[in-house]
């Protein structure tokens, strides 16, 4: 199938117990059996069927298994939200002396979490930019894993995924992508080289800022080593899957970061829409960069799809040519950067992306506001800067709204 019929019809065929064209929303806590002697056999994995909505749930179920086929993986396993996905599957391989080597540029919520895991011994160390030539210094055995996002949010810079997944196979290290802001519409992280990716749900999947929700798919390619990784020891029998087996019957399942069922309703819709949202958004996105790139009030505009950004070969050869849909612009100063924000009309002030509305913020005064200075200019952070995540308005309303926005702020100076 090719990407729209995929999101429509790819391992999904509605309700098949009342013809429903939908997956219906098994809001329950708990599934009753006909006796004890089938509770058990569900419970120890023996017989297929759902016990209790921590552990399993047929509407989070459904999506889970279209996600898995849309990224080409063996299985995924949804979570209560991105970040919880990002938790679990690093906590699922990791344990005290391990060390992860990450690129800088990351959504501030991930840097805080890799301070957060410093007192259980797990150590991050960060590279400019996630490439073999930085990433190689830093190996150690005590590397575990290597994880980077495909876009950088809000750096807005694109790995090479097929030269890091090389270095990392060549020592036996998984990848793992965080493939939030590119969507499986852009790119395959799995087919171009990587072992797990992961998606804050919450965004473009989404794609209308209705629910909080993660999602973790596993590639089932990669060979684990258990002696080297002794927490996946326990599941070998599940060789290639044993990353998912433990997350599934373990990690996941004991720290009670499930998906609500509500939710994953919400996404399986807006996966039915994924393809035309990203079209519209990425071409807005451009035309926007573009825009803002030739105003004289504004300084520099980042945009991987601008063919004077350093990755604009590489949004040709791995994302499909389109170079997703956030944009970052520097402003001067903060207070000119509120001022813009201040008057804009139709961009509203919000910390989410991937909405179907403009959303534009601060990063340095929200979501890097427990970064170090050092931290946020890594990120490509500044005090001048705004993230715009662009929405499927008409592209000549943005373009009004904010050239308005730049005279009104310029005009109260």
């Amino acid at each position: 199938m090719r990407e729209n019929t995929a999101l429509l019809h790819q391992r999904f065929q509605g309700d098949p117990s009342t013809g429903g064209t939908l997956t219906p929303i098994a809001q329950t806590s708990a599934f009753r059996c006909q006796s004890a002697e089938e509770l058990e056999a569900v419970c120890a994995g023996k017989k297929p069927g759902y016990a209790y909505s921590r552990i399993g749930n047929p509407t989070i179920n459904s999506f889970e298994v279209r996600m898995a086929a849309l990224e080409g993986g063996v299985a995924a396993v949804a979570c209560s939200s991105g970040m919880a996905a990002v938790s679990m599957a690093l906590l699922n391989i990791l344990e005290a002396g391990d060390e992860i080597i990450a690129g800088a540029g990351l959504f501030g919520g991930t840097l805080d979490l890799f301070h957060d895991l410093e007192p259980f011994g797990i150590t991050t160390r960060t590279v400019e930019h996630l490439s073999p030539e930085e990433i190689e210094p830093l190996l150690s055995e005590r590397t575990k894993v290597i994880f980077g996002e495909l876009i950088g949010n809000p750096k807005l810079d694109v790995i090479d995924i097929p030269a890091v997944s090389a270095l990392a196979h060549e020592r036996n290290i998984p990848l793992f992508i965080d493939s939030t802001t590119a969507t499986p519409i852009l790119a395959h992280p799995l087919k171009l080289g990587a072992d797990v990716v992961i998606h804050s749900t919450s965004k473009y999947i989404n794609g209308s800022g209705s629910g909080i929700s993660g999602v973790i798919i596993d590639g089932g390619t990669f060979s684990w080593d258990f002696d080297r990784y002794q927490v996946l020891a326990p599941f070998r029998r599940a060789g290639k899957l044993a990353f998912t087996l433990r997350l599934r019957e373990d990690l996941w399942r004991n720290f009670g970061a499930c998906a609500a069922p509500s939710n994953l309703f919400l996404n399986s819709l807006g996966l039915e829409t994924l393809g035309l949202r990203m079209e519209r958004l990425c071409a807005n996105a451009l035309g926007l960069a573009r825009f803002l790139e030739a105003h004289p009030g504004v300084g520099e505009v980042r945009y991987p799809g601008l063919e004077s950004s350093p990755f604009f070969l590489l949004v040709q050869q791995e994302l499909n040519g389109m170079g997703g849909a956030i944009v970052t612009a520097r402003l001067g100063s903060k207070a000119r950067a509120y001022q813009v924000m201040n008057h804009l009309k139709y961009a509203q002030i919000a910390t989410n992306i991937g909405d179907v509305r403009t959303l534009v913020i601060h990063p340095a005064s929200t979501i890097y506001l427990h970064s170090s200075e050092s931290q946020r200019r890594s990120a490509g952070v500044y005090d001048d800067l705004i993230r715009i995540s662009v929405g499927i308005e008409d592209l000549e309303d943005l373009k009004e709204d904010f050239a308005q926005a730049l005279a009104q702020a310029d005009s109260r100076a």
